[in-house]
């Protein structure tokens, strides 16, 4: 019989947090009972626990994510080939009634869905070799990002407890997510859907569980029905570059009485940013509300803009026009230019010499500042005015 997951989604209160770093038998013990205390079963405890061990291959992949460091226009042209095109079109055939009801229950389109199945495991051909309950607990153990980790602890020892987990033998994700789509424990836990009828939530094995799970949480995280997410756009050269940006929204009536047009279609009747992920020389896109909620999948900018625009090519759009976009930085300079803003006062977040929404931001107001066009796109130009 499955447990009802409503006892375990009352996770453990930070003052119950198991401490971070230190004794690693110590953590499991605190853990565990963590896990005790958020209403897990002793036979789901004794389970998931028996034989866990760190695994020190995951730190060291949580520690090197330097695919982040490329592109836009490298990214996405290493991640979509014309193979992962006719395969979402098979897949999309395939499981053209699961899509359906994706569709119909949860309001996200088939485009979305086949996107994120492709980028994180090949539509299901590559998941992960990581034993998952260590990669979590490793990670849980970690002092870099615990109260992440630990309630996904907590709730991998739920789904245990109803049979949708073996600690043993479920692998996936060096990060712990799991199945076609790589889902974390507590989403599986709080939005997984038995799409087969089977009885249980198999993410591994089981495409209609895979995607109507995936298409849940879109929906939870507040992806709107019928809706677009991403839009290539022409852009005038008189545009106010320091509009772009996704902190920046308008009505995209606004953006077409600057000049703004859409390379097809027509454009809709909603709020929308002006995306440059190269600058005002590469390709441009108009980002509407559905193309935010993206983010609760994956954090990276490049990632999500890649998918979100792979999305639309398999519903039909054209491949984007590259533009010549001014040469990117490399590592070190860019390491060097978040050093250089952080001085200014910038908050950049970590400085790693990757590109993200809080440098974009920072960048463009130094832009702003010193008079260069300013498009959120770093430049050697720049680097040597700061």
């Amino acid at each position: 019989m499955r447990l009802a997951p409503l006892a375990f989604l009352m996770l453990a209160s930070p003052a119950l947090a198991a401490p971070c770093g230190g004794d690693w038998g110590d953590f499991l013990n605190d853990i565990a009972a963590e896990a005790r205390e958020a209403g897990a079963p002793e036979d789901a405890i004794a389970t998931f626990f028996a034989g866990a061990r760190q695994d020190p291959k995951v730190l060291k992949a949580d520690r090197s994510q330097g695919v982040f460091r490329k592109t836009f226009l490298d990214f996405s042209q290493s991640l979509i080939s014309k193979s992962r095109i006719q395969n979402g079109a098979a897949n999309a055939k395939k499981w053209d009634a699961v899509f359906d009801r994706a569709e119909t229950e949860f309001g996200v389109s088939r485009g979305i869905l086949l996107a994120f199945w492709a980028f994180e495991t090949d539509f299901g051909a590559v998941q992960g070799d990581f034993n998952t309950r260590n990669a979590l607990l490793t990670l849980a153990h970690d002092c870099r990002r615990p109260e992440i980790f630990q309630p996904q602890v907590i709730a991998a020892v739920a789904l245990t407890g109803m049979h949708d987990f073996d600690p043993a033998s479920t692998t996936g994700a060096w990060a712990g997510e799991i199945g076609m789509v790589q889902m974390l424990p507590k989403d599986i836990l709080e939005k997984g859907i038995d799409g087969d009828g089977d009885g249980l939530i198999t993410l591994k094995t089981s495409a209609p569980d895979a995607l109507l799970s995936g298409a849940n949480m879109l929906r939870h995280h507040g992806w709107r029905a019928g809706e677009p997410w991403l839009q290539e756009v022409i852009l005038p050269e008189t545009l106010d570059w320091s509009l772009s940006g996704l902190e920046t929204e308008r009505p995209a009536g606004d953006w077409a009485a600057m000049g703004v047009q859409p390379r097809a279609g027509n454009l809709p009747d909603l709020p929308a940013s002006l995306l440059l992920p190269q600058g005002r020389k590469g390709p441009a896109f108009l980002a509407y509300p559905n193309f935010k909620v993206l983010f609760e999948w994956n954090k990276s900018f490049v990632y999500v803009t890649t998918a979100a625009y792979f999305a639309t090519r398999l519903e039909g759009a054209e491949p984007y026009r590259a533009g010549n976009p001014d040469p990117a930085l490399s590592a070190d300079q860019m390491t060097a230019l978040q050093e250089r803003l952080a001085a200014r006062g910038h908050d950049v977040g970590k400085i790693d010499g990757i590109l993200g929404a809080l440098t974009r931001t920072a960048v463009q107001k130094e832009q702003a500042r010193l008079g260069l066009p300013a498009d959120g796109w770093p430049t050697a130009e720049l680097l040597n005015a700061l």
